[in-house]
């Protein structure tokens, strides 16, 4: 990211960069797209670039296909490669459990695995619509990940996950992006302490989260 800045504005000097991070490697978490889209918003600043939210994002693109959503921030749908960003509101307020087996996963493998004939896809307009009208039960209903049949074959300890969050009492869980990390989305903040000390048992990296505001609301 930072090499892209420098090479598309004719920036002469260096600059070191530290990156703290809490955002667990090859957990299907964008942690390195999130990284880039730091280290893009970060050089704007420091180097007095002045360029727009979108044209920062359009770097982005250039570097991965997440990274553009990283840019941007808050709930979003990405068409194309990732690139296109159409802004959502909030979801309806819930909590979120993680959790990370002790694995990495190969996104070049995952999607080399993917048979894209006969693929059922998520229903996107649903989701959109429980995101628009707040309908927390249409949205756990909603969620979909096309990549988890690819995962589960490869690491069916995934599969172990998901279902131990739902008996724990997630309302709905499903992989994110290539895996293998597993997400619950919780209505209730007692059940989010049963499911989280339930999965530490065996899972050392758990989080519980809330869902962030829109991007405009967002720090």
């Amino acid at each position: 990211a930072a090499r892209l800045v420098k090479d598309t504005y004719g920036i002469g000097q260096g600059v070191s960069i530290t990156i703290e991070k809490e955002i667990p490697i090859a957990a299907g978490l964008a942690g390195g797209s999130s990284d880039a889209a730091a280290t893009l918003k970060g050089l704007n600043e420091l180097w007095n670039l002045g360029l727009s939210i979108d044209e920062l994002a359009e770097l982005g693109a250039k570097i991965g296909s997440d990274v553009s959503f990283c840019v941007y921030g808050g709930t979003a749908l990405a068409t194309g490669r990732g690139e296109k960003i159409q802004e959502l509101p909030a979801p309806p307020n819930c909590w979120v459990v993680l959790a990370k087996p002790k694995i990495g996963v190969s996104t070049a493998e995952v999607y080399g695995g993917l048979k894209v004939e006969g693929l059922e896809h998520p229903n996107t307009k649903q989701m959109m619509h429980a995101i628009e009208t707040e309908d927390y039960e249409l949205l756990c209903k909603s969620l979909g990940n096309v990549l988890e049949t690819v995962t589960f074959k490869l690491h069916p300890e995934v599969v172990m996950l998901k279902e131990q969050m739902k008996r724990f009492g997630a309302d709905a869980t499903l992989m994110s992006g290539s895996g293998p990390t597993v997400f619950g989305l919780v209505d209730s903040e007692a059940r989010v302490s049963r499911i989280y000390n339930g999965l530490r048992g065996f899972c050392e990296e758990v989080y519980a989260v809330r869902i962030l505001g829109e991007r405009n609301t967002l720090a």
